[in-house]
């Protein structure tokens, strides 16, 4: 009868112990992806929009091609009839979003300004900073989900930036969290890659 307590003692501190290792050795790098420790830490265009986050993720990669290149592929982002995240979209269309990555410029979403709103969600976002070739950002409607994109010259090139600031209101919604980090980075490094892909082809061919 006494061993029943101490396997479950046992199992908590197993728990605790890789709660542990994963707070202090796996996360950094989840929630860094691709950035550098001066991008992760640097004040991006759309933080002051949403200062006390719970948590923040800053991820990048380098493209070889122009900024020019790199924003038309942003700001058309969002569901049908918009251009898509570029990530795998059948997790996506799992979750009902309607996401179909295209592989063309759409003209009709070249030309965001503050205010536009994306889809028709409940959670639909708004954008919030629309400058061109430099950065772009949305915010969701309940405001707990900034999400901004940041274009750094860097040679020939481009450092493309993606933050995602968010807030979780009550402790449920702080756990449920944990787990769908490492599943953000696996969508967030396709959508990266995906961006990568396009912008290098756009300057390639023109």
């Amino acid at each position: 009868m006494k061993t029943r307590p101490l396997t479950l003692a046992a199992g908590l501190l197993g728990v605790a112990a890789l709660a542990e290792t994963y707070r202090a050795f796996v996360r950094p790098w989840v929630m860094t992806w691709g950035a550098t420790v001066d991008e992760a830490t640097a004040t991006l265009p759309g933080d002051e929009l949403l200062p006390d986050a719970d948590g923040i993720a800053t991820r990048a990669i380098t493209v070889d091609a122009p900024p020019e290149a790199v924003y038309p592929w942003l700001v058309q982002m969002g569901p049908s009839p918009r251009g898509g995240a570029y990530t795998h979209d059948w997790i996506e269309n799992l979750l009902g979003l309607d996401m179909h990555s295209v592989d063309r410029i759409l003209p009709e979403y070249q030309h965001p300004v503050v205010g536009d709103t994306i889809g028709d969600a409940p959670r639909t976002p708004k954008v919030v900073v629309a400058e061109p070739n430099r950065a772009y950002a949305t915010l969701t409607a309940d405001g707990n989900w900034l999400w901004s994109f940041t274009l750094v010259p860097h040679g020939d090139g481009t450092r493309l930036i993606s933050r995602n600031r968010f807030r979780l209101p009550g402790l449920a919604r702080k756990l449920g969290m944990i787990p769908m980090e490492p599943g953000s980075l696996i969508m967030e490094r396709r959508m990266l890659r995906g961006i990568k892909e396009r912008a290098e082809r756009l300057a390639r061919d023109g």
